[in-house]
């Protein structure tokens, strides 16, 4: 360093300037500190650091000015009055080296010279605490301080986003035709839609530099065949597409369920015992003639057999799947799960996808909403990557495996049976069929679905074993959690009744329930997600169904072993164990395989804010993404948005509405390159810090603001009547990743 360079040394967290006092403007004149609040003359007065600047200007505003005038006496700045994290060095009780950083607990260790030494903090507010936010279900239906009963809303009620519609919408039977040959419009002169394209293109198109929404070219070949209308409108590379006609028989009820109603009637003489013949007073009313006429007792054990019904479908033969190592899976994740954000993470390494949790009653009543959710991209429907030194499992064709499954939640059987054989029915390109028993979502829990079947288990085997019987050869797997309050975990019991069959089914002859894998979230329904996951748990749940599946090999009577076509048919008859929960670098993810020995490791909230924890997995090494290579991620998204959702103003409001939910996510990501200590903690929020440029700078802000100005880079200017709210700032909130 040259000796210039050492004559002026700037401290920035005690305001201390080393001149060797010596003033660097007069060196004749000794160096005066001003009085509080005068500035010297010549001097630019500070800038104040306001609360709605972005990350960037709190930033330049640092570098040129210093740190604010309210530092404390002992050179630290005030606590602000919310729950904030502390960002200042200390001597490390480790090393003693006062240039490391203590690894605090919830504080992500970000080296020095990145911190920003102000009064605002970066994560004022802890979104995990948010993301189990019970206050809305707490209020639904309770009476307010003036003694109004308040309205119970529904999930995220209190957010909107405005509209990103047309002024002039243009009629669907317009959009593929050409305007000399138009279709007929089925409303007729009470159509609200305009039919007028020359105005529509006037009005709407040709605006803003003369953006092309809509281009005419001529009849579409595809828009005159009636079985392909509306299948443009789906976007591209899409599949799973159910057309209109097949959602109006569901509507209307006329789409039939033949599987699922044998099931549910089969199940329905099981629960009513007086429709049935007791076998046991058969017996006693033979033996007490057996003497007398022996053929008569023959006879009467005859009938008795003949009045022993099976269930109409068992789950037997089933496409088979193999979850291993190098197979990890991105969990089903609401709203954010959404298809342009699973394609690209399979283009990121993912070898296995789930859609957002549907409800079953939607499903079968033609909900055009709910079937959205289970449309794929091609992408999806690739077999997944499998390593050849790996032992496959016998019969398990790669070829004709895929990525994408459905997650379905249900709470009754008849619901969930109905359900899965209409998807399994009208969309080829499933892998399997997920029955979620971990949503904590009070609207949910309530009805009876999602966690609230953990305290419904013979419920709850009934439910999976006519699914498995109504599905074909689409396997049937469960996510559940540890249990629905804390510190009294059930998925220990659960896994067991689910691997083996519970004591009525056993004792009944109906064997296990037959599901292929078993997803176990280690955190609690009442937990949501505060607190870390429990992976010493779930390693317990993990050895447990490892000892089971061996149980059922080393069964020496052959009367108690359960029904081959009972079995799953995935894994040799023996059931997969996936652990979910925190899973944050291919550290994590490797030590939950070696040590918690599970089959493999389903990723949530970690993918979200770091979708290429695939490619760090892959590659067994931290990748340092730049800033220029995440914003490249960001441009895809936009990308596949427009394709999924179209390129007019509504496909381009939804596209940004669930590009700023995604940002809402990635902005808590912090370089490898910028922490002292690595592995990188998912739970962890870092203190104010400057990136290493500008861009990496704007990408770690978590002013939503900044995140609209990222989506206009590749999204244009906002709609006029755009809105958006981060989901900590609405009112009414629900969990959304089901991670």
């Amino acid at each position: 360093m040259a000796e210039s360079d050492l004559d002026i040394e700037i401290n920035v967290e005690s305001k201390q300037i080393s001149t060797n006092g010596l003033s660097p403007l007069d060196s004749s004149a000794p160096l005066k500190r001003p009085l509080p609040g005068k500035t010297l003359d010549g001097h630019h007065p500070q800038s104040e650091i306001l609360p709605g600047d972005s990350a960037t200007t709190q930033a330049e505003k640092l570098e040129r000015h210093g740190p604010p005038d309210d530092v404390q006496d002992n050179g630290e700045f005030p606590e602000s009055s919310a729950k904030r994290v502390k960002t200042g060095h200390e001597l490390s009780s480790a090393t003693g080296d006062p240039n490391v950083q203590d690894r605090r607990k919830g504080v992500a260790p970000v080296k020095p010279e990145f911190l920003l030494h102000n009064n605002l903090s970066q994560s004022n507010f802890d979104d995990d605490a948010a993301e189990s936010s019970t206050n809305r279900a707490a209020t639904n239906g309770e009476r307010s301080a003036q003694g109004k009963r308040q309205k119970a809303k529904g999930q995220n009620t209190g957010r909107k986003f405005g509209s990103s519609r047309d002024a002039l919408p243009l009629c669907s039977s317009r959009k593929q035709r050409n305007e000399f040959s138009p279709e007929q419009c089925a409303r007729g002169e009470h159509c609200k839609f305009i039919h007028d394209l020359r105005k529509y293109l006037k009005e709407e198109v040709a605006v803003d530099g003369g953006r092309t929404e809509l281009v005419l070219l001529g009849d579409n070949p595809v828009a005159t065949d009636s079985s392909q209308t509306g299948v443009l409108d789906e976007g591209i590379g899409v599949v799973n597409i159910v057309s209109a006609e097949r959602k109006t028989e569901l509507r209307k009820r006329k789409f039939q369920t033949p599987k699922a109603d044998a099931f549910n009637d089969w199940l329905n003489k099981r629960n009513n015992p007086s429709d049935q013949r007791s076998s046991k007073e058969d017996r006693k009313e033979g033996a007490v003639d057996a003497d007398a006429n022996k053929e008569d007792v023959d006879m009467e054990r005859e009938d008795n057999r003949a009045l022993y019904t099976e269930p109409p479908f068992r789950a037997s033969e089933k496409r088979k799947l193999y979850y291993g190592p190098e197979t990890p899976m991105l969990a089903p994740l609401t709203t954010q799960g959404n298809l342009p954000f699973r394609r690209l993470c399979v283009e990121l390494g993912a070898q296995a996808t789930w859609s957002e949790m549907a409800m079953g009653l939607p499903l079968i009543q033609g909900e055009r909403s709910e079937w959205a959710l289970l449309k794929a991209h091609e992408s999806e429907t690739k077999p997944p990557q499998v390593s050849s030194t790996v032992p496959i499992v016998e019969g398990y064709d790669n070829s004709k495996d895929l990525k994408f499954g459905a997650q379905i939640a249900g709470n009754k059987p008849w619901l969930a049976l109905k359900a899965t054989e209409v998807i399994t029915s009208l969309c080829s390109h499933l892998r399997a069929v997920d029955l979620n028993c971990g949503c904590p979502i009070d609207l949910v829990y309530r009805q009876g679905a999602g966690s609230a079947l953990l305290d419904a288990p013979a419920k709850l085997e009934k439910i999976l074993r006519g699914m498995n019987a109504v599905s074909g050869e689409v396997p049937i797997t469960v996510k559940i959690r540890m249990g629905t309050k804390d510190n009294k975990p059930t998925a220990y019991n659960l896994v067991e009744r689910l691997v083996l069959g519970g004591k009525e089914a056993t004792d009944s002859g109906d064997g296990p329930s037959g599901v292929a894998a078993v997803t176990l979230h280690g955190r609690s329904r009442q937990q949501r997600y505060t607190r870390l996951a429990d992976w010493n748990y779930i390693s317990e749940c993990a050895a447990l169904v490892n000892r089971l599946n061996d149980k059922q090999d080393n069964l020496a009577d052959t009367t108690a072993e359960p029904d081959a076509r009972d079995l799953p048919a995935s894994n040799n008859g023996k059931t997969y164990f996936v652990g979910n929960g925190d899973c944050y670098s291919h550290v994590d993810y490797y030590d939950h395989i070696q040590q918690g020995k599970v089959d493999t490791v389903m990723l949530a909230r970690g993918a979200l804010i770091k979708p290429w924890l695939f490619e760090e997995i892959s590659a067994q090494q931290y990748l340092d993404k730049s800033a220029t290579e995440r914003l490249a991620y960001i441009e895809k998204f936009a990308k596949y948005g427009l394709q999924a959702w179209g390129s007019d103003e509504i496909g381009v409001g939804n596209t940004r509405r669930f590009l700023l939910e995604w940002l809402n996510f990635t902005h808590r990501y912090v370089p490898e390159g910028l922490l002292e200590v690595l592995p990188p903690k998912i739970n962890e929020r870092p203190p104010a810090y400057k990136g290493r440029n500008e861009l990496e700078t704007l990408l770690a802000s978590e002013n939503y603001k900044d995140w609209i100005k990222i989506s206009e880079m590749f999204l244009g200017p906002a709609h006029k009547d755009f809105q958006f709210e981060p989901k900590h700032k609405s009112n009414s909130f629900e969990i959304e990743a089901e991670g």
